[in-house]
């Protein structure tokens, strides 16, 4: 069986902890991995590495090739220039793919978990069978509350040996709820599907030919990113819309094992542990007279008092308040943001990378001050930039730097210049932490003014 995983989307559901350059897919939301390696490790599960394929967006290509080599030396990866929502990505995938066998592929999401991993093969075997006969096989779970920001798949009552799909509702009024959960043949969408490879193509032929008519081998470069010229013209559809909804061959295999998701904060207060008076509670929080909420601070204290069914998050740069039953609604804020070109919806001010962490204290124009943290044992990349100048005070530890070729040990309190388009290198060779300040200046500030030479996380293509 092939995989597909979609790790292209921006997670609004999960601002502001989820942003454009860094969402919900390099998140960790529930455990020690993040929501993809996590997906990556069920996939291992089904099949071989060299039959799992993530397809993410350009921007979070590095970090997403720096997760996956924990547990996979090589991972197939292919890059969206822009994100144009799940149909485009599955049908890019698809022709990726192409293969000479009819072979069945399942379609995984990033945002959720599985408690028993044995049952959910069983699940997908049977799924296999199924889709095996020509069928699209859509799987879901019964609904456990309610919850207005899922798609729902009603099955037909008279299916037999094989369930088949009646009608999709997607994102339910509050007034539809009661009748879905009182109708014992309505499942949320999980958002995985298995077919043949060559069903799923015919019904994108069939229904969304405006996505696939034009996509071959030669939308890919050397490095399987797709070309901008290519994607730019392509409508942005999901797969449900686009394909799906509409097929006539469509079965349904329901979920026993355990799926929980992930993918909104209200689905997170759901499936995390509640305290005495049903709060969920992480972090620098104080609270009073509060229950059925959902609080959590990244770093500041959040104090909150007498608050019933309300969801608090705080980041180091935007916090969220909203009442549970309009989680749904948050990407509708985000749009917002994004209309006004706000910051807040594009990166966070702690930015973690494999060496460790950077902060940004503040900016202007021309100027940004940043608190970088190397861990010990680790190193940046050696680098130029072409626009700006760096100047870097150690505030902790000790810090060993290439500049030019030369090496220069500082110590705390002591500082050193960077000019532009000078060969750098900030190592931490010492076990203790190495924290310093760094004064960015030049007419152009941004992440993407790197040049570099050599990484020890193979970040040079």
């Amino acid at each position: 069986m092939k995989c597909i995983i979609l790790a292209g989307g921006s997670g609004e559901r999960l601002w502001p902890i989820s942003r454009d350059l860094y969402p919900k897919a390099l998140l960790k939301v529930h455990g020690d991995n993040s929501m993809l390696q996590n997906i990556y490790k069920l996939a291992q599960k089904i099949t071989t590495d060299k039959n799992i394929l993530t397809i993410t967006n350009i921007r979070q290509l590095s970090d997403t090739q720096l997760q996956l080599k924990k547990f996979c030396k090589e991972p197939l990866i292919i890059s969206e220039p822009m994100s144009k929502n799940t149909a485009p990505a599955i049908a890019s995938a698809l022709t990726y793919l192409k293969s000479t066998k009819d072979e069945v592929v399942v379609v995984l999401p990033v945002d959720f978990t599985i408690k028993n991993y044995s049952l959910f093969e069983q699940e997908l075997e049977e799924a296999k069978k199924i889709a095996q006969k020509d069928y699209i096989v859509a799987l879901g779970v019964k609904p456990a509350y309610q919850e207005t920001g899922f798609g729902y798949i009603q099955t037909n009552r008279k299916s037999k040996k094989i369930k088949t799909v009646k009608n999709f509702i997607e994102k339910p009024t509050q007034n539809q709820m009661t009748n879905i959960l009182s109708d014992g043949n309505c499942y949320w969408n999980s958002g995985i599907y298995v077919s043949k490879m060559s069903v799923l193509v015919k019904a994108f032929e069939k229904y969304a030919p405006e996505i696939i008519k034009d996509f071959s081998a030669d939308m890919f470069d050397e490095n399987n990113k797709i070309e901008y010229s290519f994607y730019e013209r392509l409508p942005e559809n999901s797969i449900d819309y686009a394909v799906i909804e509409k097929s006539d061959n469509l079965a349904f295999v329901e979920l026993k094992s355990g799926w929980k998701d992930y993918g909104s904060w209200h689905a997170i207060y759901e499936n995390e542990q509640k305290d005495s008076k049903n709060n969920v509670i992480k972090g620098n929080v104080i609270s009073e007279n509060t229950k059925d909420s959902f609080v959590y601070s990244s770093k500041e204290l959040v104090a909150v008092s007498g608050l019933k069914n309300k969801i608090v998050i705080e980041t180091e740069d935007a916090v969220l308040v909203c009442d549970k039953s309009r989680a749904a609604d948050i990407n509708k804020l985000v749009k917002e943001l994004k209309k006004k070109k706000d910051t807040t919806t594009q990166q966070r001010k702690t930015v973690f990378r494999p060496w460790g962490f950077y902060t940004c204290l503040n900016g202007g124009d021309g100027w940004l001050t940043k608190i970088i943290s190397v861990s010990p044992g680790h190193k940046l990349s050696l680098q130029s930039h072409n626009h700006r100048s760096e100047h870097w005070v150690v505030l902790e530890g000790e810090a060993t730097v290439i500049l030019d070729e030369e090496m220069h040990v500082l110590q705390k309190r002591q500082s050193i210049d960077i000019p532009v388009q000078a060969k750098h290198s900030l190592q931490n060779l010492t076990k203790e932490p190495l924290k310093i300040l760094e004064v960015q200046k030049g007419d152009y500030i941004n992440e993407d003014d790197i040049v570099r030479y050599e990484d020890m996380y193979g970040r040079i293509k």
